[in-house]
């Protein structure tokens, strides 16, 4: 009897927990693709999906309660802080390293900007309304991921008109969707922000493609970055967490080949899969070229990927790909030979040249490697810090002067202490040919309590991004087509802080001369001290010396006398 009630009560609980679980959905997926150079990327993808879910609307923000969400897949944590600040779309990744386009192409998720970048649509009737939220947003990804998101402050904050579309949809709440974009380049990932990272997956790292999630492995690539994507679709709001990584097997193995597996690439194999995902893939890119060997055999092979599925299995997976022969890099022929417009149409190259610390020069070099026009959408976001003269924009293809290559700028001035400089227009790009785009800059004075504590490193700019459009619609192409430059270093001027230490320790120097004299005058008693003897013992002492030397002097002359006789 008591078997029968214990069996139905554990039946009573699986089917409550299925109908749960009916209107969330969780899958995961790892794309892993051989480089050229002999490097491997790695995406990890974990998406959550909320069906029949809807973003909260701004305007039932004034009343305290809400309707009630219970999530069983859904991260909770974060679905507090969607509805608590009415968050409509929201990215926010974290990378650290420099993203080589010419050579590993385009990554499969496009935010690979150096640093933080935290991105949201939010709807509102005023903009006070949704300046408030992005604060609030912004403290509680901090604290959610440890991480140093406070400093993206309206210093940082910017809204840009055409570079950053909305990836999901918008509900018609009869109110305007508004745009904030905030990035910080010295942010950087690390330990501290994977872990909270992973509890907001269903099965933690214990099961499925997590377990792979070695951190001494993920930080010892050559580049590396998480991710956090918020989307609302007809389906239902859709929470996407993705790993990239691009490691060097040639750097670990002692045989150098670019042989590569799970166990090499993250020290881990996976065990299972996680047992409330609906999908556990994992899709491998065939090389084009050369003899090559993938194991185990792919369950199934399609436009040029191998695709496994560890759903159903409960065997301990170790894919690989094995070459019979040693790799050899191709230095010379890559220097000479051009980037492969396969990989990237465009390759790009910014710099900030002038040997002054209050002026300087803003260039950046666009070579069009195919035979069709290009155009691109180019975003700065620059600090306050850095001023522009855009009277002084001067463009030149292959040394030509074209200013009608440089069309649709949109300015927003910088604020002193208050907002940055964002920059936005579209350059058209000429087949085989390579644009020059400069203007003159200003740099800062700033307040001696302003600098950073290492105020002779520099101060980090944040990347440019250049998107490529569709010349018919005047759109962006794909979204995963954005390209970011490595982020620039300026050198303000800098006061000399070695002074204040220096007056400091003379300062002192000299008080504690005068404060010790002082207290020696004040505290010490003075005493006469006689270092004469007195006369009395003097006197006697030559007077007997007189007496002996008499003495002495009779008894000479007395011997002298009797010798006489």
């Amino acid at each position: 009897m008591l078997r029968t009630s214990l069996f139905l009560i554990s039946l009573l609980l699986s089917s409550v927990f299925c109908l749960e679980n009916i209107n969330e959905e969780f899958e995961e997926h790892l794309s892993i693709k051989s480089l050229r150079d002999g490097r491997v990327t790695s995406s990890f993808s974990f998406t959550t999906l909320l069906r029949d879910a809807i973003p909260r609307d701004p305007r039932t923000l004034a009343f305290d309660d809400d309707i009630s969400q219970h999530y069983t897949l859904f991260p909770l944590s974060l679905g507090q802080i969607l509805r608590q600040y009415a968050i409509t779309e929201l990215h926010l990744t974290l990378n650290a390293g420099k993203w080589n386009y010419d050579t590993w192409g385009y990554p499969d998720e496009p935010d690979v900007g150096v640093g933080a970048e935290l991105r949201a649509w939010m709807a509102g009737d005023s903009i006070s309304s949704i300046d408030e939220r992005w604060q609030g947003v912004r403290n509680a990804l901090a604290g959610l991921f440890c991480a140093s998101l406070g400093s993206l402050d309206e210093q940082r904050t910017t809204s840009p008109r055409l570079s950053f579309p909305p990836e999901g949809a918008l509900p018609d709440w009869g109110l305007p969707h508004e745009l904030r974009h905030a990035s910080h380049a010295s942010e950087h990932v690390c330990t501290e922000n994977l872990t909270p990272f992973l509890k907001l997956l269903p099965c933690k790292s214990l099961s499925g493609l997590a377990t792979l999630l070695n951190p001494h492995r993920i930080f010892d690539a050559d580049w590396h970055g998480i991710g956090l994507h918020v989307l609302w679709r007809p389906e239902g709001v859709e929470v996407r967490l993705n790993v990239q990584l691009v490691s060097d097997p040639l750097r670990i193995s002692a045989q150098g080949k670019q042989d590569w597996s799970f166990h090499s690439l993250f020290d881990r194999k996976v065990e299972k899969a996680c047992p409330v995902a609906s999908s556990t893939r994992v899709s491998v890119e065939l090389p084009n070229s050369g003899v090559y060997r993938v194991y185990p055999e792919p369950q199934e092979i399609k436009d040029g990927k191998a695709y496994y599925n560890l759903k159903n299995n409960n065997e301990a997976w170790n894919i690989g790909t094995m070459w019979p022969t040693d790799f050899e890099y191709r230095i010379c022929h890559a220097a000479l030979s051009p980037p492969d417009p396969a990989l990237v149409p465009f390759s790009v190259t910014r710099n900030l040249l002038g040997p002054t610390q209050d002026r300087g020069e803003l260039s950046i070099v666009l070579t069009n490697n195919q035979q069709d026009t290009l155009q691109l959408l180019y975003l700065e976001t620059m600090p306050w810090i850095v001023q522009f003269y855009l009277h002084t924009i001067r463009v030149h293809s292959d040394n030509v002067p074209r200013d009608d290559l440089v069309s649709n700028i949109s300015y927003v001035l910088p604020v002193p202490h208050a907002r940055p400089a964002t920059f936005e227009s579209v350059l058209t790009l000429p087949g085989r040919s390579t644009l020059t785009f400069s203007m003159d800059v200003a740099k800062a004075f700033l307040r001696y309590t302003e600098h950073p504590p290492d105020a002779q490193r520099g101060w980090d700019l944040p990347p440019a991004i250049f998107t490529p459009l569709n010349q018919s619609l005047n759109e962006p192409m794909s979204l995963g087509s954005r390209v970011y430059t490595p982020s620039l270093l300026v050198d303000l001027a800098t006061p000399d802080f070695s002074m204040p230490y220096n007056v400091i320790i003379f300062t002192c120097s000299v008080m504690a001369f005068i404060f010790g004299s002082v207290f020696n005058v004040l505290t010490r008693k003075f005493i006469v001290v006689r270092l004469d003897p007195p006369r009395n013992q003097s006197a006697s002492r030559a007077e007997k010396r007189l007496e002996n030397t008499d003495s002495d002097t009779s008894n000479e002359l007395n011997t002298s006398k009797s010798g006489v006789h």
